[in-house]
């Protein structure tokens, strides 16, 4: 898993093995040896890979798998829960991990945003409305 999430963070960046050595202060060799699975890097070691490639050493070490396929590991506070089905009636249901980590129960509202060319995004009424309260105020200030 870790070999894996290794080569394909290093190849989204666009980056050698050399490259990603010399950032973290080591040897081209040590980390293609990470990259084969000979040896696994020590925890003071992943600690810099996480911060470089913008992860979690957890998301590092493991791989997520959505729908049966290896997900690239998510961002630091980035999550992907899975996939939605939207019914017959134009419903979605969030799965149940989003729900909990995000404390959403019945009833809860979420406002609905969208970019034309990126999608649409969930975002619980009560963040959106304080931050559009704060803008507003900080508007006001002029």
């Amino acid at each position: 898993m870790l070999r894996d999430n290794l080569i394909m963070l290093r190849n989204i960046r666009g980056l050698s093995q050399e490259e990603i050595a010399e950032k973290i202060g080591i040897s081209r060799q040590a980390y293609a040896k990470w990259e084969s699975g000979k040896t696994v890097p020590d925890i003071e070691k992943c600690s810099l890979l996480a911060d470089f490639y913008g992860v979690t050493i957890d998301s590092l070490m493991k791989t997520a798998k959505v729908e049966g396929r290896n997900m690239v590991p998510a961002p630091k506070g980035k999550n992907v829960w899975g996939s939605v089905i939207i019914n017959e009636r134009g419903q979605i249901v969030i799965p149940k991990a989003a729900r909990d980590h995000f404390g959403l129960m019945e009833g809860a509202r979420l406002i609905l945003m969208s970019d034309d060319d990126e999608g649409f995004a969930l975002i619980p009424a009560e963040i959106f409305e304080a931050k559009l309260a704060a803008l507003s105020q900080f508007a006001s200030m002029k």
